[in-house]
């Protein structure tokens, strides 16, 4: 109801296109009830208590004339270029310092008057003064201009900006290559070393094979040939056929003197010169070895 009292009272206030809102106390822009009335082309903000101007009132894009002078504006939204249609704007006796950069997008704004406001000492000289109807029509004219330059110049830095964060990237696309191509080429000579201390390996471990074999030949070799040389070293089979020889030849003469004690003794020929030394050397014989056997005899008992 009282949105719909309010709305009521601005149609009120309303008279063909202009719409007075002036010396209400207001504090802030009732701008969708302002939308409601696209025929209000002339806006009378002034001698309110207005700080700041809501985003959605550059939605007012039906605006022609706009007066905002003497209120306690400190800054205009940053998109106010959005007014493409204004013509004609009163910001006198404000808080402005700096307009937006959008500023420059009011291409047909033809009157401005930005006196009695904080401005940039920059932006104040551009101004200057707006006394009567031509320099307020060169007031605008030369804000405009200037803020085309500042848009220019930011764009400018934009683009100088934008530049140089593409050759950034270029640049650390660039070192991200350069380095993508070292790490392979690090990877690679990896490989290759570790190829080349496979081969080392492989190559040390058949070395070792090989002598091991031939160590093995060597040994075997080694083992075989005492069987070899054993051909020569026949004078001990020598030594042991001459001690046969010899055990031989006493077995014969020990069968020859048998064989002549039995003639000696069971024959004839006892009698013989030769068979009577034989016996009588036999005699002795038998007489020491019964003599040799009753010593024995005695160190026997002895000995017990």
């Amino acid at each position: 109801m009282a949105r719909g009292g309010r709305a009521l009272s601005l149609r009120d206030k309303l008279d063909g296109n202009e719409l007075d809102l002036s010396l209400c106390g207001l504090s802030e822009v009732p701008v969708r009830d302002l939308a409601a009335l696209p025929k209000a082309t002339v806006l009378d903000l002034s001698c309110n208590n207005l700080v700041s101007l809501p985003s959605d009132f550059c939605s007012l894009s039906h605006l022609v004339k706009l007066d905002l002078s003497k209120n306690r504006l400190q800054q205009l939204p940053l998109d106010f270029g959005r007014l493409v249609n204004l013509q004609h704007l009163d910001l006198l006796n404000n808080r402005l310092v700096t307009l937006p950069v959008s500023f420059a997008q009011l291409k047909n704004l033809k009157w401005l008057d930005l006196k009695d406001n904080p401005l940039d000492p920059v932006l104040a000289k551009v101004a200057g003064d707006c006394l009567d109807e031509k320099q307020c029509k060169q007031a605008a004219v030369k804000v405009l201009q200037h803020m085309r330059a500042i848009q220019s110049e930011q764009d400018r830095q934009r683009q100088r900006k934008l530049q140089a964060e593409r050759e950034m990237e270029k640049k650390r696309e660039a070192e991200q290559r350069a380095k993508e191509a070292q790490e392979r080429e690090l990877r690679k000579r990896e490989k290759a070393e570790e190829k080349e201390r496979r081969r080392r390996e492989y190559d040390a471990q058949k070395a070792a094979k090989q002598e091991m074999e031939k160590k093995t030949k060597k040994e075997t070799a080694q083992t075989r040939k005492p069987t070899s040389s054993s051909r020569p070293a026949q004078p001990p089979r020598h030594k042991s056929s001459w001690s046969r020889s010899v055990l031989r030849v006493l077995l014969l003469a020990l069968l020859c003197v048998l064989c002549t004690l039995a003639a000696c003794k069971l024959t004839e020929l006892q009698r013989q010169p030769v068979c009577v030394s034989v016996n009588a050397l036999y005699e002795d014989v038998v007489a020491a070895l019964q003599n040799h056997k009753t010593l024995q005899n005695m160190l026997h008992q002895n000995s017990h």
